[in-house]
């Protein structure tokens, strides 16, 4: 049963530098640029990084046993993360929302023990999310 929950809207665009190759995160990022060194980035220009989530969310999201879903969906494809929360996310990055395979936490975590990296998702929605011109809707979901 859920007894609380919180929802985030972020939009995002995409980038001729994505790659989506990475194995053990995904990233969504405040910033306008990429370089195809930046192989976990799947969304630049975000409307918001981790210090930009609502308390609400924030709150619920640092309660140990939440779980994490993000919803991305660009061009009509539509891919969903889930992973968990926990009382060590801070949320205090500035630009960064990185959803991890693993237990790792910082200031840009928003997510440990996803099932999915970068490298998970559908080779149709990278496609898709290479363009610059296509804007990417994201929801995240903590639920407790």
């Amino acid at each position: 049963m859920i007894c609380l929950r919180a929802v985030e809207r972020i939009e995002a665009w995409g980038h001729r530098n994505i790659t989506a190759k990475n194995k053990t995160t995904f990233e969504i990022t405040k910033e306008p640029w990429l370089t195809t060194r930046g192989d976990c980035i799947i969304a630049v220009r975000s409307s918001k990084g981790a210090m930009n989530l609502n308390d609400s969310f924030k709150r619920v999201a640092n309660v140990d046993g939440s779980k994490i879903s993000v919803l991305i969906e660009a061009d009509g494809f539509r891919e969903v993360a889930v992973g968990c929360g926990g009382l060590g996310l801070s949320f205090d990055h500035p630009t960064d929302l990185v959803a991890r395979k693993s237990g790792y936490v910082c200031g840009r975590t928003l997510m440990t023990w996803s099932d999915k990296a970068a490298c998970n998702f559908s080779r149709d929605l990278v496609r898709a999310i290479q363009d610059p011109t296509k804007r990417i809707r994201i929801t995240i979901t903590a639920d407790v």
